[in-house]
């Protein structure tokens, strides 16, 4: 039987996967700390919990988590408005890209600054919190992507899931025999404002709070790692991780 995390700190909250994880994990009962850019967005999803769980407590901050230097300052703000963290999602990130040597290497640059460096300091924010309390749940969301690197558009993205996934899997291990675990999530396609252009080419698109439970589910089980929803991307997970090249490319 897993710890209650009553408090949980949820990064790129405002919108897409985030939102919706603050809104199941407030029907849980659990109170939360809830940042990203958009404070305006935040305030509304902030009331709306409220409103239909008044009992919850709902903190919110204005985040960019490329200003690293406020990463820190900014967990560390919520940690104390709380009483503390049990729970860290880090799940802000970006969605751009382009094929690699066509001009665009300032937009393959800013998705691996936010999804890979950036993601860094909040694991590293999150865990100053918990190895100073001595226990916590670190959650990273990564990507299918993560699983091969991937041609065109998606080459810095894949890349820079599977790097915050790896640094992942390298906290877990330390972890090992200590009480701060470590999850990585592995999302298919789930709708959300990042894969909107990739929702009417593909019949494995996921709705958003259904995609979103599973995410949840696995969370709240501490699993180690887990591709969500489990069917259809646990069993393709394995097709990506061996299928030759040209296969691959068809992700693309």
């Amino acid at each position: 039987m897993t710890t209650r995390r009553q408090r949980i700190l949820i990064t790129g909250a405002s919108s897409g996967l985030g939102a919706e994880m603050a809104r199941q994990f407030a029907a849980a009962g659990h109170d939360l700390a809830l940042c990203a850019r958009r404070i305006d967005r935040l305030a509304e999803l902030r009331a709306e919990i409220l409103a239909a769980y008044p009992d919850r407590t709902v903190v919110v901050r204005n985040l960019d988590v490329n200003d690293h230097d406020d990463v820190f300052i900014v967990f560390r703000a919520l940690a104390a408005e709380l009483g503390g963290l049990d729970r860290v999602v880090v799940n802000a990130g970006l969605g751009k890209g382009a094929p690699v040597g066509t001009g665009r290497f300032d937009v393959n640059k800013e998705t691996l600054t936010t999804n890979l460096v950036s993601a860094l300091a909040q694991c590293e924010a999150a865990m100053e919190i918990f190895r100073a309390a001595g226990d916590g749940h670190l959650v990273v969301v990564s990507s299918m992507s993560a699983m091969r690197g991937l041609p065109k558009s998606l080459t810095a993205y894949a890349a820079s899931k599977a790097g915050i996934a790896s640094i992942a899997e390298g906290i877990r291990a330390e972890m090992i025999g200590r009480t701060i675990t470590v999850t990585t999530l592995y999302p298919g396609y789930i709708q959300s404002e990042m894969n909107d252009r990739v929702a009417q080419a593909t019949p494995l698109m996921a709705n958003t709070v259904d995609g979103v439970r599973a995410m949840v589910h696995a969370i709240d089980r501490e699993v180690a790692e887990a591709a969500v929803p489990p069917w259809p991307w646990r069993p393709l997970s394995v097709v990506m991780k061996h299928a030759p090249l040209r296969f691959i490319r068809k992700f693309a």
